[in-house]
């Protein structure tokens, strides 16, 4: 890949880290950036996902007095994440090339959408657990949605952070704060999972990875300094126009 190519993917990899920071959504700018300097679509999501990587470390790290106490729920949940992780890694891998190539735009649809509905999304939590904190066990009615949105999340990332959140309001009861603690947990655990498959499968790009690895975490910690200045609510309604003209281009040349 020439030196312009890489260029392009280290800008695209901080805005991604600094927009998963701020409002998500990155791989709504990481893959279409992909395709776009060459790579297949399978190719293009393996690599994102190991890419990007280093967001999702650094937003549970963020989180780490939210989910102290819950080590109960995390010990129920990340073996269920687990096994959704890998699930969905193989599922991508074990997709026709052509197939995945005529999901992608309803994936990145999806995902858009999941993104848009987030500030909704987090009211009706935040409405249906006021005032209701616990730590208690969780059984096989919440650990099954749980499972369905890691598999989801690994085989196409876009999304997974508010996918979960939303699974995880229905079915805790808690603070959304700490729900979401828990939900940057558990989305790590999901990506380390499928991206332990990927690094096996050898569909990854490793010169891009290595770019996007470095410039990601650079954007995430950007974006840390964005969030004080520019309004979640912008940078998500950028993201999402992204998104569906992404979708478009995808559509038509598909």
């Amino acid at each position: 890949m020439d030196a312009a190519k890489l260029l392009i993917v280290a800008v695209v990899g901080v805005l991604a880290g600094a927009a998963n920071s701020v409002a998500g959504g990155g791989t709504l700018l990481t893959f279409p950036a992909l395709l776009a300097v060459g790579l297949p679509p399978i190719p293009a999501n393996v690599t994102s996902a190991i890419g990007l990587v280093p967001g999702y470390a650094g937003g549970a790290y963020a989180y780490r007095a939210e989910i102290r106490d819950q080590r109960l729920r995390l010990r129920q949940l990340a073996a269920v994440c687990v096994v959704g992780g890998i699930v969905g890694a193989v599922l991508l891998l074990i997709t026709p090339p052509a197939a995945f190539t005529r999901l992608v735009p309803y994936l990145v649809l999806l995902s858009t959408a999941l993104l848009w509905a987030q500030p909704w999304l987090s009211a009706r939590v935040t409405a249906l657990r006021q005032g209701k904190e616990t730590s208690g066990g969780l059984g096989l009615v919440t650990q099954l949605p749980v499972l369905v949105a890691s598999v989801y999340g690994s085989y196409f990332g876009a999304g997974l952070g508010v996918l979960l959140l939303a699974v995880l309001g229905i079915f805790i009861p808690d603070g959304l704060q700490r729900l979401n603690g828990l939900k940057s947990v558990l989305s790590l655990v999901i990506v380390v999972a499928g991206v332990g498959v990927y690094l096996l499968s050898g569909q990854a790009s490793p010169v891009v990875v290595a770019v996007l690895l470095v410039m990601s975490w650079l954007g995430g910690f950007a974006g840390g300094l964005l969030a004080r200045r520019v309004p979640a609510g912008a940078l998500r309604i950028v993201v999402c126009v992204l998104g569906v003209a992404s979708a478009i281009v995808l559509f038509v040349r598909g």
